[in-house]
């Protein structure tokens, strides 16, 4: 078994407890299970994908002891619940049966045998079901996390591969590119965690790294990663050439990469399709439900409304955003890097600012003048957040809910004391419009209306900064082509192109000329915004400038993977953009039907007078429900408020879908939110 490091906590909860309860029922993992188990092989290989470091038995051991506490939990549960139902006689036997019984001694021995018999299935079901989840339940946590691990991979292969071939062409070997993935966790996340695998088995257990690659492309989670590491170990072997085969693999996952976009996107299509269809479906039931209401026969209660606009509505957008979810993935990796160095004495973006003070920070406690300096930079970066507390908030969108939830909630409890807001649901009926303005919209807009606007700003003031990447990329290789170190061509570019790209490579030149090191000024920018895509250029440049100044064909590698994820931006955004349209239609839709069941229909009908419904009759035998005031049955200001409730909450949550599809952030669904909240607002204005 290779050598692994658990990223992930306790590895599926080992504890000093867990272990006890493992080895107290190993001897029935003995029992049920043997040596050449497929189910214990599958589990075995699981647990080393997972990065998990449990031996198959201990953990098979342990969840046994948890599936036969759970059982035990629900045995003794169904047991009650048998006792209960049986045994008090609330289910009779004959109704249970469904068999009429006639022969007394058939009817005594059910009799004597039915509560004990029927309790004892009862537990054994409960039982079985306890057994399966918590066996099944722990079973199932290294699947999940080799599942994760593979999307990961297959999600980062294609940048992986691309740094790899932009260190072999910048003069690197096979094992020196091994080693430089493996320390690029911070930016290659589970791709470079496959790669130190490699590296532990060569540096700690004595083992050939050719061995070492085929054992790990036995065991990482992603087999395209297994086919590109037995792949490099067949060009290895064969003393091939390494940089036209990385070239090669470079341009092969470009492709995939755009394939499975492709993918995506159609998958994307035709789930807009489905939300378009799902959300007309508590419309269509509204409607039924109110026409229902209007025959004096039927048993449409105002419940099943209640339970349609609060229930079904919000449960239909829940559901959507899950489904989504698992097509579509935010980019993997918090954009950040770090120095290296285990005595790292480097302040960066990440570690400056109010929230954390920084490097003083590794030298409080030691010495008095450390905590007069701390608290004298505490008392600074107040200042500095009192001065600029919008570039704190840009910076931090989500620290203005500090603000903005206490606000609304002030708000609100100012009304309530006033009298201003509704205190209960029939003042809501008299009065649903303000109400719902008070008790909804007040604190969507306190509250969503800042954290949008901060955060699409911290989203575009990042971004910026990538908008020419591709492009200066190309301009920093032509200028080290011709000789100038990267430093100089850093300058070159910045003195010749507009833009924030441009003004940190001149920020970039003058702290080198002031003492900082080139590694250190290239992390610092790259914190200082924190893109996933920045990360990975940046690290490849860090790593290709310590091995020499010349690096035209890197920073061509780089500027051409750069590109590849232009392109495949652009089209996710034009493919997307068709998706949120229909989102919106869908919702307008849903507004202006409605709007109009509420206006041309609701409204008529509740005007309506027995006396009318007979004169258009003619007099003639319409029965019952010519005879019948249909407006008995309508609750005109009831029906107003649900209607008006479940098109804010058909905007909120359309909203939150529309910028989930388009940037797979809940976030950026809130300036959605706003502006179909306040169409629905407005136009529920001029209906009511």
């Amino acid at each position: 078994m290779s050598l692994k490091t658990d990223n992930s906590g306790d590895s599926g909860g080992v504890s000093g407890s867990s272990d006890v309860l493992g080895n107290a029922f190993y001897p029935l993992y003995t029992r049920l299970f043997s040596d050449d188990s497929e189910f214990v092989s599958d589990v075995e290989t699981k647990l080393a994908q997972a990065r998990m470091t449990d031996t198959v038995e201990l953990y098979l051991s342990r969840a046994l002891g948890i599936g036969f506490i759970s059982g035990l939990a629900l045995w003794l549960i169904g047991l009650l619940l048998g006792y209960g139902l049986f045994a008090t006689g609330l289910i009779e036997v004959e109704a249970l049966l469904g068999i009429p019984l006639s022969n007394e001694t058939v009817i005594y021995v059910l009799e004597t045998l039915r509560v004990p018999a029927l309790v004892t299935a009862t537990g054994l079901v409960f039982g079985t079901i306890g057994f399966a989840l918590g066996f099944g339940s722990l079973v199932a946590i290294p699947y999940s996390r080799a599942s994760t691990r593979k999307r990961e991979i297959n999600m980062l292969l294609t940048d992986s591969v691309s740094f790899m071939y932009a260190l072999s062409v910048g003069g690197l070997n096979q094992l020196e590119i091994i080693e430089a993935m493996a320390q690029a966790d911070d930016t290659y996340g589970e791709v470079a965690m496959e790669f130190q695998s490699i590296v532990k088995e060569t540096e700690y257990f004595d083992v050939d790294y050719r061995t070492a690659i085929r054992k790990q492309a036995l065991e990482t989670p992603s087999d395209e990663l297994s086919q590109f590491l037995t792949d490099m170990l067949s060009i290895i072997n064969s003393g091939g050439d390494m940089e036209s085969f990385l070239e090669d693999k470079k341009e092969k996952h470009m492709r995939t990469a755009k394939q499975e976009q492709e993918l995506t996107l159609e998958t994307l299509e035709l789930f807009g399709e489905m939300y378009m269809t799902l959300s007309l479906f508590p419309l269509l039931l509204i409607i039924i439900m109110v026409v229902m209401q209007m025959i004096p026969q039927a048993e449409v209660t105002n419940d099943m409304l209640y339970l349609t606009v609060y229930g079904l509505i919000p449960l239909t957008g829940i559901g959507f955003l899950v489904l989504v979810s698992t097509v579509k993935h935010d980019e993997p990796g918090d954009g950040y890097l770090s120095m290296g160095d285990n005595d790292r004495r480097v302040e960066t973006a990440q570690d400056q600012g109010l929230l954390n003070l920084g490097l003083v920070e590794q030298f409080t406690g030691e010495h008095g003048v450390f905590d007069r300096i701390k608290n004298r930079e505490g008392t600074y970066e107040t200042m500095e957040v009192l001065r600029k507390p919008h570039i704190f908030f840009r910076d931090n969108p989500l620290y203005t809910l500090a603000l903005t939830v206490p606000a609304s909630l002030v708000v609100i409890a100012t009304a309530m004391m006033n009298g201003a807001a509704p205190l209960s649901w029939s003042q809501m009926l008299d009065n649903a419009i303000w109400g719902t303005f008070i008790y909804i919209y007040v604190p969507l807009y306190l509250i969503a209306i800042p954290l949008a606007i901060f955060r699409e700003w911290n989203v575009r003031h990042r971004n910026a900064v990538v908008s020419q990447l591709s492009e200066d990329l190309r301009k920093l290789s032509s200028s080290n082509d011709t000789g100038l170190t990267l430093l100089e061509s850093l300058k070159s570019v910045s003195d010749t192109t507009s833009g924030k790209l441009a003004r940190e490579f001149e920020m970039m030149h003058t702290k080198v000329n002031y003492g900082t090191s080139l590694k250190q000024a290239l992390i610092e920018f790259n914190n200082k915004y924190h893109i996933p895509r920045l990360a990975r250029t940046t690290r490849l440049i860090t790593e290709a400038q310590e091995a020499s100044n010349q690096i035209s064909d890197v920073l061509r590698t780089a500027a051409r993977a750069s590109e590849n994820h232009d392109d495949i931006e652009r089209e996710r955004k034009s493919r997307t953009r068709m998706q949120v349209v229909i989102i919106i239609m869908t919702f307008m839709t849903v507004l202006a039907v409605i709007a109009i069941l509420k206006t041309q229909f609701i409204d008529t009908m509740a005007g309506l007078e027995a006396g009318s419904a007979d004169t258009e009759a003619g007099g003639g035998g319409g029965g019952q429900l010519a005879d019948a005031d249909l407006s008995d049955n309508i609750n005109v200001d009831m029906l107003s408020v649900l209607f008006f409730h479940a098109v804010t909450m058909q905007a909120i949550i359309s909203g939150i879908i529309c910028g989930y599809i388009r940037d797979a952030d809940v976030l950026s669904g809130l300036k959605f939110s706003v502006i179909l909240s306040t169409v629905a607002l407005v136009g529920w204005i001029l209906v009511a």
